[in-house]
């Protein structure tokens, strides 16, 4: 019998290992690529080498969308990509889009990681998903060449470049701004050219694209959250056997929390480098972004809340409610 068990084993470590491809964005040398890496790292060592993960960065297996597409249709084993470019498939993804929604990144982790972020992750497999974790993208902020973004009506008539996505465009209309739906990649030119006076982005992306070659005034208004979300092929997943599902959603739960404090620290680091390269940095007061965010009242009613349902927008407020209550105890 311990000759079977031996010969079985020496066997099963013979077998080539269970490949798969893992798909994202940004370069190899951004906070994604070196989540994906220690992703792979991780499903490579907590199954002792059988599971290989190849991660594919650069958009190499194409946009957010597209992968997005392939993943659905199982083409495509696994991807890390926008929540955004997600709520034409699960609407209650809008919820992630909702302008000042959070107040901090631990808010936005008590939601995520919570009973609502996997609530949420529940409406993915009838699409042909299956949601393993958030990824932090970061705050987005604002930066414009005209003028520092103290108050509300800083942001009037401001040609405003902004996602392609119908919450962000009627949220910046709404404040004032003559928002724009831009493709990314056509950003830097427009902003270069004067056809755009602004964008919002996280620091990070403001450094890493150079935008302060351009834009003179950075104003922290850390006006909506953005995740990015892990995702498998639910006909791919299935067929997994559990014990590599546990491994892989185990390495990916080891990822995500790397991934964060990766990129809230890249965050800082990039602020400090964007006011060296000679941004001229301000924070709207508490006041003037709460007048900001009185403004959305509509959006939340009309937008949000027609897509996610004032049902589990009710939900979400009164456990960020309880939550801030907790807190200051």
């Amino acid at each position: 019998m311990a000759l079977a068990l031996g010969a079985a084993a020496s066997a099963a470590m013979a077998q080539s290992p269970l490949t798969f491809k893992f798909g994202y964005g940004l370069k190899e040398d951004s906070n994604q690529g070196r989540a994906a890496r220690v992703f792979a790292e991780r499903v490579s060592q907590l199954s002792g080498g059988r599971l290989k993960m190849e991660p594919v960065g650069a958009a190499k297996l194409g946009s957010d969308d597209a992968m997005q597409k392939a993943v659905s249709a199982g083409t495509q084993e696994m991807m890390v990509g926008s929540t955004a470019t997600l709520v034409s498939v699960v609407k209650e993804m809008a919820l992630w889009d909702a302008p000042f929604l959070f107040n901090g990144v631990d808010e936005a982790d008590f939601l995520l990681d919570g009973a609502i972020g996997q609530q949420i992750m529940g409406k993915l497999p009838d699409k042909g998903f299956v949601g393993l974790v958030y990824w932090e993208n970061g705050f987005r902020n604002l930066t414009n060449s005209k003028r520092p973004i103290n108050s509300l009506g800083d942001l009037s008539g401001l040609k405003l470049r902004v996602m392609q996505n119908d919450t962000f465009i009627k949220a910046f209309r709404t404040l004032g701004a003559d928002a724009r739906p831009m493709a990314f990649a056509e950003l830097d030119a427009a902003l270069r050219s004067g056809a755009m006076d602004g964008q919002e982005n996280p620091f990070n992306t403001i450094l890493s694209s150079k935008f302060y070659e351009s834009q003179k005034y950075l104003s922290i208004t850390n006006h909506v959250y953005s995740p990015w979300i892990v995702l498998a092929s639910k006909k791919w997943w299935d067929k997994l056997p559990k014990a590599d599902q546990e491994i892989i959603q185990q390495a990916a739960t080891q990822a995500r929390d790397f991934e964060r404090r990766d990129t809230r620290e890249e965050a800082d680091r990039a602020l400090k480098n964007l006011v060296e390269k000679g941004m001229q940095v301000n924070v709207p007061t508490f006041g003037e972004l709460s007048r900001m965010r009185n403004r959305m009242d509509h959006i939340y009613a009309r937008d949000i809340g027609e897509k996610v349902g004032l049902p589990l927008l009710l939900q979400v407020q009164n456990e960020l409610i309880g939550y801030r209550d907790r807190k200051r105890k």
